[in-house]
């Protein structure tokens, strides 16, 4: 399964997400939507959280791990499973195949989240650490899971990823209703992918918006040009973005069911993490708050019911420190 080029039709991952639902029922949480009257003032808009800091391992990954993982055939399962990630991604495979008896082996940057790392451990899997000036993360994945004759799971390019991603999009949309827009931050795309083809199957009006970084802005380049841009090792404190380009699936799936895609500063990202914590009493970590960046800072423009996924809350004390005493 290693160098395996996926391919998938927008149909098929819709009814992928539908299944990743049922096997994702009583094994990951379902999280809460919150709103904040403080917020919908300083935005002029309604917003409702998807609050996935509150999913296991903190993360909305776990939902796109599971889903991949447990469809793996026994003989799969046996020979173990390999992949690469600056943290979430890596924390919900270590679990997952805590949970599901699969041995697991994770290249990890050397400047990941102390907290991500140590939390990848607990769970029982192998780091293998990289200098990410240097190495390219996939290619090692490979280059391990070929030694082991394990299988690498993707943290974002793979069908099943995106199937499990898009649920946190579906229970949104079923607990609050129609959307006129719904903001995901993007870094590899998966979860943009999964949730533009819920929105587009559960609320077809929703105008679905990916949020990056402005210094790690290769997603919104490739949406506008319509090829595949890359950024190498981008300085963000919102290390969930870190990555080279969007997945090729992804990017295929962006294009067809995305509307457009905006850029915020370090400065807004740092803002809305302090707003979240402050206001709203919600520990987010910088990628997961890229789409209450874009409303705060107004950097693009929504109005009505604007859903916004709250991808995640690891960080570490260090860039928490650093941000609130900015």
């Amino acid at each position: 399964m290693n160098n395996k080029n996926y391919t998938s039709s927008t149909g098929d991952i819709w009814r992928g997400i539908q299944k990743a639902s049922a096997l994702l029922a009583g094994v990951a949480h379902r999280t809460p939507v919150m709103t904040s009257q403080t917020l919908d003032r300083k935005t002029g808009v309604n917003v409702f959280l998807k609050c996935e800091n509150f999913q296991r391992v903190g993360a909305f990954k776990f939902r796109g791990a599971y889903t991949a993982i447990s469809r793996l055939s026994e003989e799969e399962r046996k020979a173990g499973v390999v992949t690469h990630s600056s943290g979430n991604h890596a924390q919900a495979v270590a679990l997952v195949g805590k949970l599901l008896d699969v041995r697991t082996t994770i290249a990890m940057p050397s400047n990941a989240p102390t907290t991500k790392r140590l939390a990848t451990e607990s769970y029982g899997a192998k780091v293998v650490e990289y200098d990410p000036a240097t190495t390219d993360r996939q290619a090692l994945a490979e280059e391990i899971a070929q030694r082991q004759g394990a299988v690498v799971i993707p943290p974002f390019d793979h069908p099943d990823i995106i199937a499990g991603q898009g649920t946190a999009a579906l229970e949104l949309i079923a607990d609050c209703g129609p959307l006129d827009a719904l903001l995901a931050p993007v870094g590899g795309g998966g979860l943009l992918a999964g949730c533009s083809i819920a929105a587009r199957n559960l609320s077809p009006d929703c105008r679905v918006i990916g949020i990056e970084p402005e210094v790690a802005d290769d997603a919104t380049r490739s949406f506008y040009s319509g090829t595949l841009q890359t950024v190498h090792n981008p300085p963000t404190m919102a290390d969930g973005t870190r990555v080279s380009s969007l997945g090729h699936l992804n990017f295929d799936v962006i294009r067809e069911n995305v509307d457009a895609m905006g850029t915020v500063s370090e400065e807004s990202i740092a803002e809305a993490v302090r707003f979240l914590l402050f206001r709203s009493k919600l520990l987010v970590e910088p990628s997961g708050a890229l789409g209450v960046a874009a409303l705060l800072s107004h950097s693009i423009e929504v109005e009505g019911r604007v859903g916004v996924i709250l991808s995640g809350g690891n960080i570490d004390a260090a860039t928490l420190a650093e941000i609130l005493t900015q």
